[in-house]
């Protein structure tokens, strides 16, 4: 695949991805997550020619514009978008897939200070919410998303959806591999299940049926006149 062409492929991508782009020329001079992908293909070429330094200045002068953080070793694959972008950061053995999107304050980063592969790998067709941290060199696979805020820190099955701190998968969903459009990515991850809310709304619940047994019981006590238990342990009777 030639530069150019790569280049019109992530134009593209945000065309697909945001409803609030309205021309090319929007997207070449206002878009901080097209400038950071962008700068990285250039430095990823010089580090694959272990031109590091080279390859490292490229970054660096891309965090500064973009406020994004891509190291020159991570690979990334097509169809990459990063909305909003600020404070994202790529660790240096990251894998992304095709067709993956990332929110602004997303971390792929490592646990350690060991060599070798220490970041995450990330599948095709994949959306990481605002703010979440994938860590390790843990794989996410295929058609996930993972929530805003999230912490994920071991792997993940395809077509999974990752909720809470620690991460847990809390939705598999099933694909129909005969239907699927797997060039076009799902963004709706504000309607991801809230697990501790959902948690929160069963105990409402339970209290609410609580009370209700509790009005039915003291009602029948007063109608049928009967003695309250702890009448009886102080020996009260009633008239």
């Amino acid at each position: 695949m030639s530069f150019l062409k790569t280049i019109r492929d992530d134009i593209k991508v945000v065309f697909e991805r945001d409803p609030a782009v309205k021309s090319v020329l929007e997207v070449i001079l206002c878009y901080p997550g097209f400038h950071a992908i962008l700068m990285h293909r250039i430095a990823h070429f010089f580090y694959n020619r272990k031109l590091f330094l080279i390859a490292r200045i490229i970054s660096q002068v891309a965090r500064f514009l973009t406020g994004i953080e891509i190291h020159p070793g991570a690979k990334i694959g097509k169809g990459f978008f990063i909305d909003h972008g600020m404070g994202v950061v790529i660790g240096e053995t990251t894998e992304i897939g095709d067709n993956v999107t990332l929110y602004q304050g997303v971390t792929l980063g490592g646990t350690g200070k060991e060599k070798g592969k220490r970041h995450p790998t990330l599948g095709n067709n994949i959306v990481v919410g605002a703010g979440a941290k994938v860590l390790g060199p843990i794989k996410i696979g295929d058609n996930c998303k993972i929530g805003a805020g999230a912490v994920v820190l071991k792997d993940v099955p395809p077509n999974c959806t990752v909720v809470g701190v620690p991460g847990k998968a809390v939705v598999r969903k099933k694909i129909d591999f005969a239907r699927e459009d797997f060039t076009k990515v799902d963004l709706d991850h504000h309607l991801l299940p809230d697990p501790v809310a959902d948690m929160m709304r069963s105990l409402q619940r339970k209290l609410e049926e609580l009370e209700k047994k509790i009005d039915w019981l003291e009602r029948r006590v007063k109608d049928e006149d009967l003695q309250h238990p702890d009448e009886k342990e102080r020996g009260v009777h009633t008239a």
